[in-house]
């Protein structure tokens, strides 16, 4: 017997391997048996988080247009009057100052909170690779709005606050960060840095890994420093990422009212009474919901704006990096 007559009958048939890639192509039938539950399966998840966005984000947002169109106060049902709110809105001195002292808040805010976190990152991504400190850096924005805003008014006191301590013990007058028209607006920009920062250098950081290594070795070789490397490199790379954290910050800076309501209440003499803080006066302070509601569809116009500004940010930066 030769090593041909060996039977060959235990080898797999060649047309066994196509015929196992042939049945690993057959799309998934929902009607079989076995899967005919899938789809009850499948509401029955989603329908907590279905229920909550309408009942939570939907109804809300629908019934607040159209109440935006009435005139309507707590005790009294609504009455339809058209866009006269919005005339009244474009003749309101208070919330065209409002708009105002936001706009000027929410340029403080983001041009601070953009420096100190990208120096951050930097710091994060060039000095120290420390999980223990980037778990710090995150932390101010794990902690409650009210509860930032309670505790910097502690500290930012004009009398026993511990800053202006460290004022006096510096031979420096006292000052009143929260109680002066001048310093109200930048102590709140302040406190939003200290909260959002972290979270914003998390952010930027992320974007900082996702550039190859072999670009700072390139400028490494050809003499250039850190930071022309950080002015040259970096930066340029980093625009997409860039436009979107200054998008975010911009519409989280407009919504801003908690570290208000807490800290100032809009004052001294309205000089921090923010869009939001505005709004609120007239819904919960005077009961004028219907003209709340117009305010709050015209915030709700103004962010739609910086959304779009923000795609076409993206936009311009991928095309340039194309």
């Amino acid at each position: 017997m030769t090593i041909s007559d060996v039977p060959t009958a235990i080898e797999p048939p060649a047309s066994a391997p196509a015929s196992r890639k042939r049945r690993s192509r057959r799309p998934v039938n929902a009607l079989a048996p076995s899967h005919r539950g899938d789809a009850r399966l499948a509401w029955i998840l989603i329908a907590p988080a279905m229920i909550g966005f309408l009942v939570f984000a939907l109804y809300p947002t629908l019934r607040g247009i159209y109440l935006s169109f009435t005139d309507f106060r707590l005790l009294s049902a609504p009455t339809w009057i058209g866009v006269q709110n919005f005339i009244d809105l474009f003749q309101d001195d208070t919330f065209w100052q409002s708009l105002g002292i936001t706009i000027y808040f929410v340029f403080i805010a983001v041009i601070l909170t953009l420096a100190v976190s990208i120096l951050t990152a930097a710091v994060l991504h060039r000095v120290t690779g420390s999980t223990v400190l980037r778990g710090l850096i995150i932390l101010p924005f794990l902690i409650s709005a009210v509860v930032a805003a309670t505790v910097w008014s502690w500290m930012l006191d004009a009398q026993l606050g511990i800053v202006n301590q460290l004022v006096h013990a510096l031979g420096g007058d006292g000052i009143r960060f929260l109680t002066s028209r001048e310093w109200a607006i930048p102590s709140l920009a302040l406190i939003h840095v200290w909260k959002n920062m972290g979270y914003t250098s998390i952010i930027i950081f992320a974007g900082m890994q996702t550039i190859p290594p072999s670009i700072y070795e390139a400028g490494r070789i050809d003499g250039a420093s850190e930071p022309k490397m950080f002015f040259r490199l970096t930066l340029p790379l980093l625009r997409p990422i860039l436009a979107l954290v200054v998008v975010l910050n911009v519409i989280g800076a407009f919504q801003v009212f908690d570290i208000v309501s807490v800290a100032t209440k809009g004052g001294p003499a309205h000089a921090s009474n923010v869009l939001q803080m505005y709004i609120y006066q007239k819904a919960f302070g005077q009961f004028d919901f219907g003209y709340a509601s117009a305010m709050s569809l015209a915030l709700f116009a103004i962010l739609i704006v910086i959304t779009f500004v923000q795609m076409r940010l993206l936009r311009a930066s991928e095309s340039d990096n194309a």
